[in-house]
């Protein structure tokens, strides 16, 4: 069954929507935002502190308890994650699961390490992707403005055998543009891994997520902006999803 998620990306203490990670707008409260995404038929959440790896501190755990204590779906957390200790404080705050990008690329060991000690199905490898002029993509880290110098497609392999659990997808190129999925990307990471990979960046409306899971086998497509700026409510994704004989669950 595919699943929707809303994305929360967080800073300051606020929601915030950008273009290809810049340009920031506030758009709420993280833990009213997130409720209400519970109750409206989301079937998971994501929480990203957006800047907690390019300011070099601790993600926001007092946001993260908050936000466990009223919603009563699965959500996952990342941004700032860089050892076991701070996975388990996001854990122990009430997230379901941890996002890890900047921090495995420095260090692949922690995404194994982290497996063994937490459970693959709690740790989610974030893979942030940027194509580049020879058409390869590669991995982006802080917020996508480094280039890690790694192919986007060998690199998942390498998370999957790590012991990751699923990978979160975002296509830098489209984050923000509300021109679609990157469908290309999409493909080439679902085909290479047999982990759940989350498709994400780029949704501007309900049929690109149709889209993404007609023409991808990808098991989750994130979406922010839609749902933010109430161009479209999840019951009515999914209402179309089921139309297009998508398979998801009722709201």
């Amino acid at each position: 069954m595919k699943k929707i998620i809303p994305c929360l990306d967080v800073k300051d203490g606020q929601v915030v929507k950008g273009i290809n990670f810049e340009g920031l707008r506030q758009m709420g409260d993280p833990v009213e935002m997130a409720s209400n995404y519970s109750d409206n038929g989301a079937d998971e959440l994501v929480l990203l502190d957006i800047s907690a790896t390019t300011e070099g501190r601790d993600t926001m755990v007092d946001v993260v308890k908050r936000v466990s204590e009223k919603i009563s779906i699965p959500f996952a957390v990342g941004g700032g994650i860089k050892t076991l200790d701070d996975i388990s404080r996001v854990l122990d705050a009430g997230a379901d699961k941890v996002g890890i990008n900047s921090a495995a690329v420095d260090r692949p060991e922690l995404i194994k390490e982290a497996a063994q000690k937490f459970g693959s199905e709690k740790i989610v490898a974030a893979v942030d992707a940027k194509q580049f002029p020879d058409g390869s993509w590669h991995v982006m880290t802080h917020g996508g403005m480094k280039d890690a110098e790694l192919d986007a497609v060998q690199w998942s392999k390498m998370l999957e055998e790590l012991g990751a659990g699923e990978i979160l997808l975002t296509s830098v190129d489209r984050d923000g543009m509300k021109d679609g999925y990157d469908l290309e990307l999409t493909k080439a990471i679902v085909d290479a891994v047999d982990i759940p990979v989350t498709a994400s960046g780029g949704c501007g409306n309900a049929d690109h997520i149709v889209e993404v899971f007609e023409k991808t086998d990808c098991a989750s497509a994130l979406a922010a902006s839609i749902f933010h700026e109430n161009t479209v409510s999840i019951p009515e994704v999914k209402k179309l999803c089921r139309g297009q004989g998508v398979n998801v669950s009722d709201s």
